[in-house]
């Protein structure tokens, strides 16, 4: 388990990685942000004509063309600020914030389904417009890749289907399985989380650092026996890290691969934090390839789910995708520079809380709906009432760490500001 806990790290750090990378692409070309202001204009224009009373256009965000759920300005604004706050999380923390999407955007009153492939499409929008795919990747293993994602496609479509499906079924139902899943994911994470903040209080964990093998060549039984196995083609990767490198049936990758979109396409993430422990403890990859290869996998996979299982279906929400975008965008900026005046310790610990604060909102969620489809026979009163404190806890808790963010940010100004004019003064000294 803690294995497990390990490489989803690893695929959440690669992640924040990424999308800080990703943020500032964007932010520095004036074009694509002049692009995102026009592609924002629609969105604002019947925003703002609402707010003077007038009835919103039945194409443009209302309840005709989002029959899942109803457009407001308020869910609009609020999507800013979740994605304001995800942003934050992943660049002060350097580690995925996208967990608390799907499950901020249902608290707000946005169906599960639409949640997810807005959430996909949010991902895949900001991958189009600020990814370059340079050395920055890692040592991408062109095979690894294209078997993987090939898989991963096949997965998605699989994902997509189940997830539709339960819908038709039962919106309830839907609503129901989606925060079950995010119940358990997040309590794994958070739980395990917590007990590593704790023990980084006292030290550095025993064994901690070198790779995620545990040794320069160590590789789990697992791995061993899955290379054995000799099922053409046959993929070789970690030339340049191993003598000789290793090999790897294409089929076992891309079965891995259709494991991950699966599961992309039915929680509305990337799928990275299971690409990085398959990889590393099950296939045997050194984490310098799984780096290159998870990136690729995200946009692809990402884009194809978004795409062809929810926004040709009508469960893309573009209006709260927009919103994540914009807040996402300025808040990992404030949170990655926030990182310079900031202990690690203290980050960790947050983001532990934070986890844990997604874990209570969805589990709290859980018996309003058991008790709407007959499971359960509490009274609505009670069920009302988890619901709600589930709510607060998770916003108030995600709202104190922004705010700490950002007030530390302005506090820090000033030494922000010399940091970096140092670093420019010594970048034109040795330039």
């Amino acid at each position: 388990m803690r294995k497990i806990y390990d490489g989803l790290m690893m695929a959440s750090m690669a992640y924040a990685r990424w999308d800080y990378e990703t943020s500032m692409n964007i932010i520095k070309n004036r074009k694509k942000v002049l692009i995102l202001l026009l592609l924002a204009l629609p969105v604002l224009i019947p925003t703002l004509a609402w707010a003077g009373g007038n009835a919103l256009p039945t194409l443009l965000g209302g309840k005709a063309a989002y029959a899942p759920a109803y457009y407001s300005p308020e869910v609009f604004f609020i999507s800013i600020i979740v994605g304001l706050c995800a942003g934050l999380i992943t660049g002060c923390i350097g580690a995925g914030g996208g967990f608390i999407l799907t499950p901020a955007l249902m608290s707000v009153g946005v169906r599960g389904i639409l949640a997810v492939g807005t959430d996909l499409f949010h991902i895949f929008a900001k991958a189009i417009m600020g990814t370059t795919v340079h050395k920055k990747l890692g040592n991408v293993s062109v095979g690894l890749a294209v078997a993987f994602v090939a898989g991963s496609l096949l997965g998605v479509v699989g994902g997509g289907a189940i997830q539709r499906a339960i819908y038709a079924a039962d919106p309830m139902l839907s609503d129901t399985f989606i925060s079950i899943v995010y119940t358990l994911l997040l309590g794994f994470l958070g739980t395990y989380a917590m007990t590593d903040f704790l023990k980084s209080r006292k030290g550095p964990a025993k064994g901690s650092g070198g790779d995620a093998h545990g040794g320069p060549t160590g590789m789990t039984n697992l791995a061993v026996k899955l290379q054995s196995v000799n099922i053409p083609p046959m993929i070789a990767f970690d030339h340049d890290l191993t003598p000789g490198g290793r090999k790897i049936s294409g089929w076992i990758v891309a079965f891995g691969g259709a494991i991950v979109g699966f599961v992309a396409a039915i929680l509305g993430v990337g799928g990275g934090f299971i690409t990085f422990p398959m990889f590393i403890y099950a296939f045997g990859v050194s984490s310098f390839t799984t780096v290159g290869t998870d990136i690729l996998q995200i946009i692809f996979t990402a884009g194809f789910a978004s795409i062809t299982q929810y926004a040709i279906y009508g469960y893309v929400f573009y209006t709260l995708a927009m919103g994540l975008l914009l807040g996402s965008l300025l808040g990992i900026q404030v949170g990655a520079v926030t990182t310079k005046v900031v202990k690690g310790v203290y980050i960790r610990g947050f983001y532990a809380v934070t986890i844990l604060a997604g874990f209570i909102n969805r589990l709290f969620a859980l018996p309003k709906y058991l008790r709407e489809m007959e499971y359960i026979t509490w009274s609505k009163e009670l069920c009302a009432a988890l619901d709600k404190a589930g709510y607060y806890v998770f916003f108030v808790i995600i709202g104190i760490f922004s705010l700490w963010v950002i007030n530390t940010f302005i506090r820090n100004l000033g030494t922000l500001r010399a940091e970096a004019v140092q670093q420019a003064q010594g970048g034109a000294v040795s330039g």
